[in-house]
């Protein structure tokens, strides 16, 4: 039965979370070897190096190069794609129990390696410590629970009822073809091995292509698995998007693709790849999450679930409080308890234990913070935060400060608008209905929350709220934290497009295509 990872709440019920720091420690330490080392594409099943290189820097300390990767061809990406097409028959056609035992195995490579494997995280995307264990425990849950659901489900096939006597049908679910998986900066481990592992572990081939900013987690994953498939059945290409994403979505040989990032590129690839002819196109495209405080609410409560789903990874999760709609009559006692647990959070370098607000990716997300504080003083009101920090135990990095702002009009930019920033607006309401309603009035519809001890507000929160994933009173994060096979990650509206989530039943199902199988005697 499949059990999810949990490292760090395993370690802290053990009360050996000092041992859980000590690995972490060691494992900052050693990875720190292979800083600026050189990578390759992998494609067709060969290691393969460029002159023509980018090098990845830490958002945490800009002078750390990390690695060099190849900037890959439009003519590097059609032949991984090529590559990739040959060897679908082959990947096909394997046991669908073989696939489960290689997923399994990798899985538990992954949960044997935790701890290097976070680290570099801590570096490559400037996670801290906790954020970092966590992608890598999804990771692995992401590869377990596929394995268990092809499994439980024998690979996908079933017998069917007889229309005559003399005949016997079943129905089968087989892969498509070639999937490009276009993946992001904020979960370079669970949500690149996530995507791709749907894919192949249903018998699909696959061209990745990792973000930029962070391809370092990407390529160990294909390292650890490539070598364990048919020949070309996963193809690393790390690149620009306006080279291979564009590559991938424009070639009539790509079967499908799984994509996350924002709602404007989704949108864009999606109109792009869905020209030639009707193709699966899976893709999570962020959010603007709200969480409604009642006047019954534990305030206590409230505040730890907000902060955490607003702060963090610096708000760079789709599934990140963004807004916040809280009743009048207790509106200034929550946003006095919230205000001053955010000037208590640690902003550090990730890879320091106390650290809890970590660096954003890159420069153009500290300009885009610049451009929303600049706003919600002309607009509104900052309670706290608001500024770039550039001192000497910042200025190498791309630190800003958890900022929260009142004040604004309810139809303002800032409210409606994705930012991927520790950037909060907090709003207040006569009513739930209002809150709801304002809620809802949103183009994207992904995570939503609300503290309550009132029954019945939750039964209409529940009933009326336009999110694939709710919570309430959840003190542990108001919006965030899905965990695989418990809470499968589905965006509505604006936030996804095929409405299954991710970690969840009916995931691996798009990713096959139904044959119905009919002989007479």
């Amino acid at each position: 039965m499949f059990n999810n990872e949990k490292t760090w709440s395993k370690y802290a019920e053990n009360n050996s979370t000092e041992e859980f720091h000590k690995k972490f420690d060691s494992a900052v330490e050693q990875i720190q070897k292979d800083f600026g080392k050189i990578y390759p594409m992998i494609i067709g099943g060969k290691e393969v190096f460029s002159e023509n290189q980018f090098q990845v820097r830490s958002p945490a300390d800009k002078n750390l190069v990390l690695a060099n990767f190849p900037l890959a061809s439009k003519d590097d990406t059609l032949h991984a794609i090529e590559t990739a097409k040959e060897a679908f028959e082959k990947w096909s056609l394997t046991p669908y129990q073989k696939r489960v035992q290689i997923f399994r195995d990798v899985a538990d490579i992954f949960s044997q390696n935790k701890f290097s494997l976070a680290a570099i995280l801590c570096f490559e995307n400037g996670k801290n410590r906790l954020e970092s264990m966590g992608d890598l425990d999804e990771a692995i849950d992401f590869m377990r629970f596929y394995a268990d659901q092809l499994e439980i489900n024998q690979g996908f096939a079933k017998e069917t009822k007889s229309a005559f006597p003399n005949e016997k049908t079943r129905s089968v679910l087989k892969p498509y073809g070639v999937w490009g998986i276009i993946s992001p900066f904020n979960f370079p481990s669970a949500i690149a091995i996530g995507m791709t592992s749907g894919a192949l572990i249903t018998g699909n081939t696959v061209v990745l292509k990792p973000s930029s900013d962070a391809p370092i987690s990407a390529f160990k994953f294909v390292e650890a698995i490539y070598h364990k498939l048919t020949p070309a059945a996963i193809n690393f290409v790390p690149g620009s998007g306006g080279v291979v994403g564009k590559t991938i979505l424009e070639s009539t040989s790509v079967s499908g693709i799984a994509f996350t990032g924002s709602k404007e590129v989704g949108m864009s690839g999606f109109s792009t790849f869905e020209t030639a002819q009707p193709r699966p196109f899976i893709s999570e495209m962020g959010g603007k999450n709200p969480t409604i405080i009642t006047k019954s609410a534990d305030l206590e409560k409230a505040s730890d679930g907000v902060l955490r789903a607003a702060f963090g990874f610096s708000g760079q999760k789709c599934s990140a409080c963004s807004r916040v709609y809280v009743q009048k009559e207790i509106a200034n006692q929550f946003l006095e308890k919230l205000v001053s647990k955010t000037k208590l959070l640690k902003i550090g370098k990730p890879w320091e234990r106390d650290t809890y607000i970590s660096p954003v990716i890159n420069e153009d997300a500290v300009k885009k913070f610049q451009k929303a504080v600049e706003l919600a003083k002309k607009d509104g009101k900052i309670l706290v935060g608001g500024s770039v920090l550039s001192d000497s135990s910042y200025k190498d990095g791309n630190f800003v400060e958890p900022t929260i702002v009142v004040n604004l009009p309810k139809e303002h930019k800032l409210i409606k608008e994705e930012l991927f920033l520790p950037f909060l607006c907090v709003e207040t309401v006569d009513s739930v209905d209002e809150a709801i309603d304002l809620a809802n009035k949103s183009e994207y519809g992904l995570t939503a929350g609300i503290f309550s001890q009132d029954q019945n507000e939750i039964e209409t929160f529940f009933e009326k709220i336009q999110s694939g994933v709710t919570y309430a009173n959840r003190t542990a994060s108001a919006t965030t934290g899905a965990m695989v096979g418990a809470q499968p990650f589905v965006g509505w509206k604006n936030s996804g497009i095929s409405g299954k989530g991710a970690g969840g039943a009916y995931y691996l199902l798009q990713f096959m295509r139904e044959q119905t199988q009919t002989r007479c005697d």
